[in-house]
């Protein structure tokens, strides 16, 4: 789910944002000197956070806190080693001050005097703004979910009722077609029901359809816990969709096969929201 928060607190300024991921991706963008606090700020991410990708900016708006630092004796060194060097190779020109300039990482240190304190209280700030978005984000979410469950439910029960005494119906038909065609034959009547019966068990779906009803109480009853489901919703989608190929091989039938197509198309569809879910 997607979110942002901002804070700043006695000259520290962070920002967060989230963006929807399957699983969970931080990069953290802040000043060297406040590298050492890198893993605090991603494990604070973590502990609140399974999913999502996360860019975080924490940044000092206050200058006065910040302080320049010249290394001299490594300036003199390098400004008298490119002299040496200007006078050995007879390089015309002069060295000024801008020469420096392109040595600031080798040169330049900044320091700075702050309260760690105050770094994580703008990024616990900034973080909460992120978590109270994705719930909104969440509770608008929970309700199309649970919409297409319902769908996903009326299917379910229509496939339940046309299936309701297929295997004996089909049993039935196919005895009775037998007959019909073998009527002047002589043939093992006990080894055609076998086979006829044999067939007909084939066709039973009640084991895929009680599975699949299954499913669906454990998705209502995720969606209902307020934890953090997302992978476990989206493994039950897989099972659904394992099902409803089963079904639709198994019991034929051309309303069953366009009902299974139709549930297939929902379940894709919560797949692709469920995605975005903690």
């Amino acid at each position: 789910m997607t979110g942002f928060g901002a804070a700043e607190v006695d000259g520290f300024k962070a920002e967060v944002r989230s963006l929807n991921h399957k699983y969970i991706d931080i990069s953290i963008k802040m000043q060297t000197a406040f590298m050492r606090h890198e893993i605090p700020i991603r494990n604070l991410i973590k502990e609140r956070f399974t999913r999502g990708k996360f860019d975080v900016i924490v940044s000092l708006t206050d200058r006065k806190k910040q302080r320049i630092r010249i290394d001299k004796e490594a300036a003199k060194e390098l400004y008298n080693a490119f002299l040496d060097l200007q006078r050995d190779l007879s390089v015309p020109g002069s060295l000024d001050i801008d020469f420096f300039s392109g040595y600031r990482e080798l040169l330049f240190t900044e320091d700075f005097e702050y309260n760690v304190d105050t770094l994580f209280h703008a990024f616990r700030d900034a973080i909460s703004k992120v978590e109270e978005m994705r719930k909104h984000e969440g509770t608008i979410l929970a309700k199309e979910l649970i919409g297409r469950l319902k769908t996903l439910k009326e299917i379910h029960g229509e496939i339940e009722e046309l299936s309701s005494g297929m295997p004996q119906k089909l049993k039935e038909a196919i005895s009775k077609r037998a007959n019909e065609i073998a009527s002047d034959l002589v043939f093992d009547e006990s080894r055609l029901e076998q086979e006829i019966a044999l067939m007909a068990q084939k066709s039973d779906v009640t084991e895929e359809i009680e599975r699949f009803r299954s499913h669906l109480q454990q998705f209502d009853s995720f969606l209902l816990s307020g934890d953090a489901v997302g992978r476990r919703l989206d493994f039950l989608l897989q099972e659904m969709n394992r099902e409803a190929n089963t079904i639709a091989a198994k019991a034929g039938g051309t309303r069953i096969i366009k009902l299974t197509i139709e549930m297939k198309n929902e379940i894709e569809r919560l797949r692709e929201q469920v995605q975005n879910i903690q």
